[in-house]
């Protein structure tokens, strides 16, 4: 490690190759907290390079335990994290508007490391136990459409991270990772980053591989369409420009999508939405997500997506997605 360190602190960049080795001699445990801290922070200082940041990706996919649900057109609605708007977690509410559409969800979270409540703090606040069995993976999604891959029981090779990146309590490069190791190897990805660089970076790589995408940045700052502002969206067959009218609506204000300050407030604002009783202005921009989501994997119209999610939202489907998750979890 000492050399790698030597290397980044003269502003050399990793190799493909050295970054691999990198996760895969932190997952052996063969370097101490300290110099892991050290590495990671060396990422907070200077943006990661596509070589890089695909040598991490790599070996973190080499080390999961797989999820196999390949006989499933499923798709990933996850973002990195780390924006730093404290919003309420609206791309795993979108997860189960767009399971209530019909579409399936392979669902890949994490606790908040930068933010008060991540995806797997408002799962299990509303009685989500998460597993890695395979067949209770398979089980959800024949029954409810989705289910929920829980990061640290499919990366073991993050135990070292963890406390770490906890104790750190800001945003590092595993941030930007989360949303391209998913275990289960979605078909389908719709992504939001925290900036315009990693999002043009995140396209670069997707487009290397066979997988249907589109990658979002809002351009105040959101890792997802927040209806705020201007959003960009680099997908596999184009690079647009969406604003609140690509989806038939009203721009909003950052108030409306505030998302409480504790896990058990973000909880309650995530079921009243779910249930219903959200405002418009909450509603829109669940079913905006949502909307890109099903029209990512269908190959509907963002417009038709939206319309389709407004009404599995309305009808109370993604309700029942959630409340069969709750159900298979005991």
């Amino acid at each position: 490690m000492k050399n790698i360190l030597n290397k980044l602190i003269n502003h050399e960049q990793l190799s493909k190759a050295q970054a691999r080795e990198v996760l895969v001699n932190i997952s052996e445990g063969k370097y101490n907290q300290s110099q892991i801290a050290a590495f990671m922070t060396v990422y907070m200082m200077r943006s990661v390079s596509i070589e890089e940041l695909e040598g991490f990706r790599d070996a973190l996919l080499e080390l999961c335990i797989p999820v196999n649900v390949s006989d499933y057109n499923t798709i990933d609605l996850c973002g990195t994290g780390g924006d730093g708007k404290n919003t309420f977690n609206i791309s795993t509410l979108a997860s189960f508007v767009t399971a209530g559409a019909g579409v399936h969800v392979t669902k890949h979270g994490n606790y908040g490391v930068s933010s008060i409540s991540g995806s797997s703090n408002v799962m299990e606040q509303l009685g989500i136990t998460f597993s890695n069995d395979n067949d209770h993976h398979k089980r959800c999604l024949d029954e409810a459409g989705i289910c929920v891959l829980h990061a640290p029981l499919f990366h073991p090779a993050m135990k070292n991270v963890a406390p770490i990146r906890r104790e750190l309590g800001v945003k590092t490069f595993f941030n930007m990772l989360g949303p391209m190791v998913n275990p289960a190897f979605p078909k389908n990805q719709l992504v939001g980053v925290f900036n315009l660089e990693l999002a043009r970076m995140y396209g670069y790589l997707y487009q290397k591989g066979n997988k249907n995408f589109a990658v979002l940045h809002a351009m105040d700052g959101y890792d997802e369409v927040s209806l705020t502002g201007p959003v960009k969206m680099i997908s596999n067959v184009s690079e647009t420009l969406l604003t609140a009218d690509s989806f038939g609506v009203n721009q909003i204000a950052q108030s409306d999508i505030y998302g409480g300050d504790t896990v058990q407030e973000s909880a309650k604002i995530f079921s009243e939405i779910l249930k219903g009783n959200g405002t418009e202005p909450q509603n829109n921009v669940v079913c905006a997500n949502a909307g890109l989501a099903i029209s990512t994997v269908t190959g509907c119209t963002i417009q038709q997506g939206f319309d389709k999610a407004k009404e599995s939202l309305l009808s109370g489907n993604g309700l029942n997605a959630l409340n069969k998750l709750r159900a298979l979890s005991k």
